[in-house]
């Protein structure tokens, strides 16, 4: 029962990695040539070499495999060259889903995004079913994943593959090296760098119950469905209040209106190109924070049996790890 993983050394890809391990799988990996490997310290796994703009080598990872867990991803709020992450994301999705038919897989699970799907923005949870439109969605990383979704239903829908889609929130946990977006959130907040936040919402969720969501959509998912595994609901403010709490700092209490960030936002980004640094914040960013991005996982509940632990677990056991990785001193 050999599995396929594709973004395995990565965080939420490990997570996986790890889960699939413990039931059982025989884990095939693939990674590329330069990838930072911690992650898969202590995972027994083939690890073979490949990338997703690279099809001939998605073929080799592919072949023999029973599964593919596709969760290979680029995930940055901001992007000097737009056009490579749509390469990655996109392009990628549907080579490594072509490869994985090609070989016969008997079921194939593409990790997407909550980023992918439709916002109701008020305060109401939206889910699988809410209604989505391409101009809605702001920024290179978001517009990505919803290309990359469609692109593989599509094709699955076109040729009867067997693929099943998860929409993972925003993860926290251990294991975050780089960190991704989310994880630099808590990691400057358990600092005390965050000294104000703007009027939004995100659904927090801890990277291990993410993984799980994956085992279980391998496992009971239904073909050609979606499912959203988040956690919980909360306002950018109680959030960062959280982190600040775990780590033992004082909480941001400066609400920072829209319009007093816009020229620093766009200053911002106007001299990242310059000096290499991704900006902390950008114009897409402000426009994504409009709405609020709440999401109900209660699809996954009923048919995958799908359950998330409190976001204060999720945010114990990043702020621990980042202390045990002395990215944060105690």
């Amino acid at each position: 029962m050999t599995t396929l993983i594709t973004g395995a050394t990565g965080f939420v890809g490990s997570a996986v990695a790890r889960t699939l391990a413990r039931r059982g799988h025989v884990l095939r990996l693939l990674a590329r040539p330069s990838s930072d490997r911690r992650n898969l310290d202590g995972v027994d796994a083939e690890v073979v070499i490949g990338d997703l703009t690279d099809p001939a080598s998605l073929a080799r990872a592919a072949a023999g495999c029973r599964y593919v867990v596709h969760v290979a991803a680029d995930y940055r709020l901001w992007v000097p060259v737009p056009e490579e992450m749509m390469r990655a994301n996109v392009d990628g999705a549907v080579a490594m889903i072509r490869a994985a038919a090609d070989a016969g897989a008997e079921r194939i699970v593409h990790c997407s995004s909550v980023a992918a799907l439709g916002q109701i923005g008020d305060g109401t949870p939206a889910d699988e079913a809410t209604p989505t439109n391409e101009a809605d969605f702001v920024g290179a990383y978001k517009r990505s994943k919803y290309r990359a979704e469609r692109a593989v239903l599509e094709l699955a829908a076109r040729e009867s593959l067997p693929v099943v889609v998860v929409n993972p929130a925003a993860p926290v946990g251990p294991r975050d090296i780089k960190p991704t977006p989310t994880g630099k959130m808590v990691l400057d907040t358990a600092r005390g760098r965050v000294p104000a936040y703007i009027d939004t919402g995100l659904n927090i969720v801890h990277v291990d119950d993410v993984a799980e969501g994956h085992a279980l959509a391998l496992e009971r998912g239904r073909i050609g469905e979606r499912y959203v595994l988040g956690g919980e609901n909360l306002l950018l403010k109680d959030v960062l209040a959280l982190i600040a709490d775990v780590a033992g700092q004082r909480p941001p209490r400066i609400r920072l209106p829209e319009a007093l960030i816009w020229p620093v936002a766009w200053a911002m980004e106007k001299t990242a190109p310059i000096t290499g640094i991704a900006p902390m914040m950008t114009r897409d960013h402000l426009k994504m924070a409009r709405k609020k991005m709440f999401y109900s996982s209660a699809k996954a509940e009923a048919e995958l049996g799908y359950k998330a632990r409190p976001v204060r677990e999720a945010v114990e056991d990043a702020v621990a790890w980042f202390r045990a990785a002395g990215m944060l001193r105690s």
